[in-house]
């Protein structure tokens, strides 16, 4: 029996990283170089990005009467309700060029929102007397895995600098089985994307919570794993079965006799 016993232990170990984890994901070997976050590669203000869709309003005067050049009809102004509300949005490429009324395709990503506007109040200058120009991002998001299976949550960044600290808020915080000293924030995509390693366990990782984060950042908090509770769910359907056999043994023998 306790041969039976160690065997079931050794096979156990050997496969225990599916067996006892199969919801983990994104893991890091023990080895792994994370990448550095410093004040350098940290921006402090959300940057336009490939897929971003914006929302383009200029107008001109310096805004004066707000008179939307964009929502312009061939005889002035328009006044239908259609044209009031009209919202015209705009994609920015994988090139990080967008196409844009009058100037064409013009190359956005990597500026702030506010560069992005003094940048395209210069291009239109040609065309428009002290244009003003308003952008806005409409589908920054962010996901977010707080430790906790099932519980995952895609949060739209409503504001152009919103931390690291205010989107775990807003999805709720990090569930109690989740590591706060083994936050992983990834940046970028599959062809190129940075892995950081967070620790929000004590005081001093306030500053590294926050950090600006950007349109389809992707935040892990790695779940603690209850080995014990885990294990013993693990093998009790073995130790039945082999229960059962010994039980089925003893019986048959005894008829034997």
């Amino acid at each position: 029996m306790r041969k039976i016993l160690f065997y079931l232990f050794i096979l156990l170990s050997v496969s225990s990283c599916r067996l006892l984890n199969p919801s983990m994901m994104l893991k890091t070997g023990k080895a792994y170089q994370y990448d550095k976050l410093n004040d350098s590669l940290s921006p402090k203000e959300y940057k336009i990005s490939p897929n971003d869709i914006i929302n383009f309003r200029i107008y001109t005067n310096d805004g004066f009467k707000l008179i939307d050049l964009t929502s312009l009809n061939s005889t002035g102004p328009s006044t239908s309700s259609a044209a009031a509300s009209l919202n015209p949005t705009y994609l920015v490429e994988n090139d990080g060029f967008i196409k844009l009324p009058v100037i064409g395709r013009i190359k956005i990503a990597g500026l702030t929102i506010r560069e992005a506007e003094l940048m395209l109040e210069e291009k239109f200058t040609k065309y428009y007397v002290k244009p003003f120009v308003l952008l806005s991002i409409t589908n920054m998001r962010v996901i977010i895995f707080p430790g906790e299976p099932g519980a995952a949550k895609v949060i739209p960044l409503v504001n152009n600098n919103t931390t690291l600290l205010e989107a775990l808020a807003l999805s709720g915080g990090i569930s109690e089985n989740g590591k706060a000293w083994k936050i992983k924030l990834i940046r970028g995509n599959a062809e190129n994307y940075k892995v950081y390693l967070i620790d929000l366990s004590t005081i001093n990782g306030l500053k590294q919570g926050e950090m600006v984060l950007q349109a389809n950042d992707l935040i892990y908090v790695e779940p603690r794993q209850n080995v014990t509770l885990k294990l013993l769910a693990a093998i009790t359907p073995y130790l039945s079965l082999i229960s059962t056999l010994l039980v089925t043994y003893a019986i048959l023998k005894n008829i034997k006799l």
